[in-house]
C-alpha cells in the first residue's frame, strides 16, 4: 500500500477535494510473500483480535482457563492408565505420566492452533468483506490466543516435575526457543488451512481427523526409541516430532537428538514459506468466495 500526494481543486460546494486518491490500495510485487512490514504496521489490530478470541474462549464458563490445564492433564491419566499401566508402554526410565504429559503439552497446543486457525477466516467473514488490513493476522491472532493456555497448562508440568523431583539442568534454556518453533509451525499449518477452508469448507471436517491420525504418529504415548532404527528417519519427516524429542530433553536432561531437531527446524520453514506463499496468492479470492 502506498500514499499519494496530490494537488487540490475545489469542488462545486466550495469543498477543497484531492484531483487525485490520496491513498492507493495495491497489490505487493514483491516475491516475498510474508510482508512482515505490513504485520508490524498492524500490530494493534494483532492484539485485539488476540485478546477477543482469549475472551471469547472463556467467556460465561465456570472454570475459566482450567480448561487448558483439564484437557491434557485427563488425556495424561487415560494414557498412563492404559498404555502406561496397562500395556507396560516403555518412557525411557521416567515416570510415564510427566513423559506423557510434557509430550501432550505442545502437542495440544499445537493441534488447538491449527484447528482454530483453520477455522479462523471462515468465522471472521464479516471483517473479510468489509475493511482493508493483511488477512495473515487472522489465523496468526488464533495461535497468539493459544499460547495463553500453553502457558497455563505449563504450570501444571512444573509441579509434575516437584512432585517426581526432576531436577532442571542447563538445557532448559532451549525451551524458549522450542515454544517459538511450535508457534511458528501451528501459523505455518494453520495458515495454509484457513486459506485452503474458505475455498474448500471440507478442510473444517478433515482438520480434526488428521490432528487425531497425527497424535498417534507423533511420539507422545511412546518413546522414539521403540521405533526401529531403519524407519526413525521416516518418523523425522513429522516436525512436531524433533520438537516433542528436544522438550523431553530440555525438561529431564537428556541429550538433545540435534539431527532430528535440524530437520524440524528446516521443514517448518519450508511450511511457513509455502504456506505464507499460497494463503497470499489466494488472498484476493477471500472477500469474494467467504
Amino acid at each position: 500500500m502506498k500514499q499519494v500526494l496530490a494537488n487540490s481543486k475545489e469542488s462545486k460546494t466550495g469543498v477543497s477535494l484531492p484531483s487525485k486518491p490520496l491513498v492507493v490500495i495495491e497489490p505487493s510485487k514483491s516475491w516475498v510473500a510474508l510482508n512482515l512490514r505490513d504485520l508490524w504496521h498492524y500490530r494493534d489490530l494483532l492484539y485485539i483480535l488476540t485478546e477477543r478470541d482469549i475472551k471469547v474462549r472463556y467467556k460465561q464458563t465456570v472454570l475459566g482457563a482450567l480448561w487448558a490445564i483439564i484437557q491434557p492433564f485427563f488425556t495424561m491419566l487415560i494414557f498412563t492408565l492404559f498404555f502406561g499401566k496397562l500395556a507396560g508402554m516403555p518412557s525411557d526410565n521416567i515416570p510415564y505420566p510427566i513423559f506423557a504429559y510434557t509430550g501432550l503439552l505442545p502437542w495440544t497446543f499445537f493441534a488447538n492452533a491449527i484447528n482454530n486457525s483453520g477455522n479462523s477466516l471462515v468465522g471472521n467473514s464479516n471483517l473479510i468483506t468489509k475493511v482493508y488490513f493483511p488477512r495473515m493476522i487472522i489465523p496468526i491472532a488464533s495461535v497468539g490466543a493459544g499460547l495463553v493456555d500453553f502457558i497455563v497448562a505449563f504450570i501444571l508440568l512444573i509441579v509434575l516435575m516437584f512432585y517426581y523431583q526432576i531436577s532442571l539442568t542447563f538445557n532448559i534454556l532451549i525451551v524458549p526457543f522450542l515454544i517459538i518453533l511450535t508457534a511458528i509451525l501451528a501459523i505455518g499449518v494453520g495458515m495454509w488451512m484457513s486459506a485452503l477452508n474458505v475455498k474448500y469448507r471440507d478442510i473444517r471436517h478433515v482438520l480434526p481427523f488428521l490432528i487425531q491420525i497425527g497424535m498417534f504418529v507423533t511420539p507422545i504415548i511412546y518413546p522414539t526409541s521403540l521405533v526401529p532404527e531403519k524407519w526413525q528417519w521416516l518418523m523425522a519427516l513429522n516436525p512436531m516430532m524433533g520438537q516433542i524429542e528436544a522438550y523431553r530433553s530440555a525438561f529431564f536432561g537428556k541429550p538433545f537428538n540435534w539431527f532430528s531437531l535440524a530437520i524440524s527446524v528446516g521443514l517448518t520453514c519450508i511450511i511457513l514459506i509455502y504456506s505464507a506463499y499460497n494463503f497470499k496468492r489466494m488472498e484476493r479470492q477471500f472477500a469474494d468466495i467467504v
